[in-house]
């Protein structure tokens, strides 16, 4: 009863004094609030803390989604009393302010705490309409003592189409946000005009406005980025608090040194060649409490790490590189690093943009999309998408995908899809990360030669479910290996785990490195797809036996993959290591059939292999690339220009003629190679049987008339048309087509019709995304 009597003194006092009654406003509705809840608080158990009650009575969506909305309110009534108080009291608006001091006192009391927020949150509502009244007439009684009435008409402007649709939804909706308020809107149409012309573009500027005073931006001064050894400043950024984050940090730590090396290395090999120090924003969305942040409570207990795992190597490869870095896990840090203005985020930035380049994922994409507003198309060349499985151009261009069925819960973003940075270089459309494994040094490596056992066999496993049906082929090897697992159990075996396999549970890594250093054998059962531990087992000196897939995995036959913006052929359980390591480090079979199974088994026992790693997987290797990518992918989409090509000899690939003056270009145009696929082959394919890989880049020189003509296809007729198979040719009907729209260039997709036109390029050895002469 104390918080009720000091509010209805205070308002007595404020409708004489409006500086006054702005401060006793807010008061009063924060004592309302807490005596409106203070019969249900006291009714708990006298044991019960106010996060206890919070969690119980406050936790539902609903309950969670009111309160947000009385302090969005509460927001947005603050600040028109703000204004209220600049602008004077008429005796009519004071006797107006004395009836709402005693609206809330006239409610009936609800019977529940979910009613009686929500009658407050009514009261609230109302309170801010009659406010709002108050203050529109108050502004329009000065405009009128101004004489700027008439500066305030809504214009015609043919440059500006959308202004007056703009006004009549900031009319009826410009409460619907506080940010609106916080640039000055105040219900009146010349801040309505004001905020469109000067935060949003939507209205032209107002003659009458004082434009001189809007300070230039200057550019942030260049800084030279120098490479570190030292990861303890980052490890301080990455925080604590969630075991995702201490996972990552150990991570972090155990490969500090390899890290360190690698830097020395790559300076070496770069000469200290002065490289610009960007300013990078990382902010891991789905490690995020507003995601769900379902990942750290399956740390301990053998969920999926392969994300944590490629999120802290590419932290630790951005803070190596030596460039400024800031680190959120957060909605709240997201929204300060950005400096999005108070409110649900409709509202843009104002101001450029205080990063170069930002990391996130799709779940980040997603929070950036609500807390930036239009801001986000602005700035969308500075994001970076990490992807583990990829987004193909017929899936990330919205109106494509929506008219022709491949819309899905992700993708549909319209960025440039070498923006997306994958696991695995499965689609050369996307940019390939990666990761780092652990290298050896000799003595490890002498170590292991020593103590293989080659009757030992690992398990690639460590949820009990994936064991589930995998009887049969498991007792095929256990009549020449022993079987060991790394299965989460609780207090007793997993069930699905036979009782002939030895299973250690969950191990920390570098156990786990050890019974990978003795085992002669890594199995696979197919799930999950592309993870990071087959190219750990194969580099400390293990064989991968993994299933072949028949038919192939894909979004079109597999629950796993449905959703997923791709159209990509799953063809075995980790495909890259199929197919650029293969044997003897990595076998794929058919697991249905036991005749090859048992043959493979007994073909492993008998090879011998050293411990191997692709390049591309060192910290080196990935320093290099994340290098290339930083200081070469700084732009996208430039026009076509003129493209004449020139036959290679002993070839069917046509190069860009030296002669030509080449226009700029990453990677650079000499390492292009353009070729005609078979009918119904991508280019993924077309370039792979040629021995080079398809660069999306390079597209934009071959999406013209020349390219046919210089293939020898005869054409007649040459039609641009938004399809991701084109630039192609059908030989059948003598039909050339280019591409429309350079968002669907996609070295992806194949049709039966067509003869596609595949940019190829070059690569080096270990290191496929980076064609010869790319550093």
């Amino acid at each position: 009863m104390h918080c009720v009597v000091h509010k209805t003194h205070v308002l007595n006092v404020t409708c004489h004094l409006p500086l006054i009654f702005v401060a006793g406003i807010g008061f009063f509705s924060l004592c309302f609030l807490m005596t409106s809840l203070g019969g249900q608080f006291s009714a708990k158990r006298p044991g019960d803390t106010p996060f206890t009650i919070r969690a119980e009575v406050l936790g539902g969506p609903e309950s969670r989604g009111v309160l947000r909305k009385i302090s969005d309110m509460l927001e947005v009534i603050m600040k028109r009393m703000d204004t209220l108080s600049k602008l004077g009291n008429t005796t009519t608006d004071s006797h107006r302010l004395d009836e709402l001091s005693s609206a809330l006192d006239r409610l009936p009391p609800p019977i529940g705490l979910v009613e009686r927020i929500q009658a407050i949150a009514q009261n609230m509502s109302d309170m801010a309409v009659r406010v709002e009244q108050i203050l529109q007439r108050s502004m329009a009684n000065n405009r009128v003592k101004d004489g700027t009435t008439g500066q305030c008409e809504v214009p015609k402007d043919p440059h500006y189409p959308d202004c007056p649709s703009k006004v009549d939804w900031m009319r009826a909706r410009w409460t619907s946000d506080p940010c609106y308020a916080f640039y000055g809107v105040d219900g009146s149409d010349c801040s309505f005009l004001i905020y469109l012309s000067e935060v949003e573009w939507f209205c032209p500027p107002l003659t009458w406005r004082n434009q001189t005073t809007t300070p230039t931006q200057k550019p942030f001064p260049k800084r030279q980025a120098a490479f570190r050894s030292d990861i303890e400043a980052l490890l301080e950024q990455v925080g604590t608090g969630k075991e995702s984050l201490s996972f990552m940090k150990r991570r972090m730590r155990r490969l500090a040194a390899q890290w360190a090396s690698a830097a020395r290395r790559l300076d070496d090999s770069l000469m200290s060649q002065w490289r610009e120090q960007k300013r990078i924003l990382v902010h891991v969305g789905f490690l995020t409490e507003e995601s769900g942040d379902v990942f750290s409570p399956k740390v301990l207990k053998g969920g999926p790490l392969g994300e944590m795992v490629q999120w802290a190597d590419i932290l630790t490869a951005l803070h190596v590189l030596g460039h400024n870095l800031k680190i959120s896990v957060s909605l709240k840090e997201l929204q300060g690093f950005l400096g999005v203005p108070p409110g649900r985020g409709s509202c843009p930035l104002t101001g450029p943009l205080p990063f170069d380049l930002i990391y996130t994922d799709y779940h980040g994409l997603q929070q950036m999309r609500q807390h930036m507003g239009l801001s986000l198309r602005k700035h969308k060349c500075h994001i970076r998408v990490i992807d583990t499985f990829g987004t193909e151009p017929a899936y990330n261009h919205e109106d494509y995908a929506t008219l022709h069925g491949y819309r899905t819960n992700w993708g549909y973003w319209n960025l440039n899809c070498r923006q997306y940075m994958t696991m695995f270089p499965h689609t050369p459309d996307n940019s390939f990360m990666g990761f780092v494994a652990e290298e050896l040094n000799d003595t490890e490596r002498l170590s292991i030669q020593r103590n293989k056992v080659d009757s030992m066999a690992v398990v690639y496993g460590k949820e009990a479910s994936m064991w589930k049906g995998k009887e049969r082929f498991l007792a095929i090897l256990h009549r020449y290996m022993d079987i060991h697992g790394t299965v989460y159990y609780e207090t007793q075996r997993p069930p699905e785990v036979p009782a002939f396999v030895k299973n250690h549970g969950l191990l920390p890594q570098q156990e786990l490195q050890q019974l990978l250093r003795k085992a002669k054998l890594f199995i696979g059962f197919g799930f999950p797809y592309e993870g990071p531990a087959p190219l750990e087992a194969i580099a400390n000196g293990c064989i991968f036996l993994q299933p072949k897939f028949k038919p192939s995995h894909s979004s079109l036959n597999h629950e796993f993959f449905r959703g997923k913006p791709t159209s990509r052929q799953v063809s075995s359980q980790h495909p890259y290591a199929e197919q650029y390591i293969g044997r003897p480090h990595v076998i794929t079979v058919d697991f249905n059939n036991s005749q090859e199974f048992e043959s493979a088994i007994r073909d492993i026992m008998k090879t011998k292999v050293e411990p191997y790693l692709p390049y591309e997987y060192t910290c080196e290797g990935m320093l290099e690339r994340v290098h290339a990518y930083i200081q070469n992918q700084v732009g996208f989409w430039p026009g076509s220009p003129p493209s004449p090509f020139v036959l290679l000899p002993n070839s069917s690939a046509l190069a860009w003629a030296s002669n030509i003056s080449t226009p700029p270009s990453w990677p650079p145009l000499s390492a292009l190679r353009l070729l005609a696929s078979l009918e119904g082959q991508s280019c993924i394919d077309a370039c792979q049987s040629a021995g080079l890989i398809c660069e999306p880049a390079f597209y934009r020189f071959i999406n013209i008339k020349e390219a046919f003509s210089g293939l020898e296809v005869q054409c007649e007729g040459v039609e641009a048309e938004m399809n991701h198979i084109f630039p192609a040719f059908s030989v059948e009907s003598s039909e050339c087509g280019l591409q429309k729209d350079p968002m669907l260039f996609s070295c992806a997709g194949a049709n039966t019709k067509y003869h596609r036109l595949c940019p190829c390029r070059d690569y080096r050895k270990g290191q496929v995304a980076l064609c010869r002469d790319c550093l």
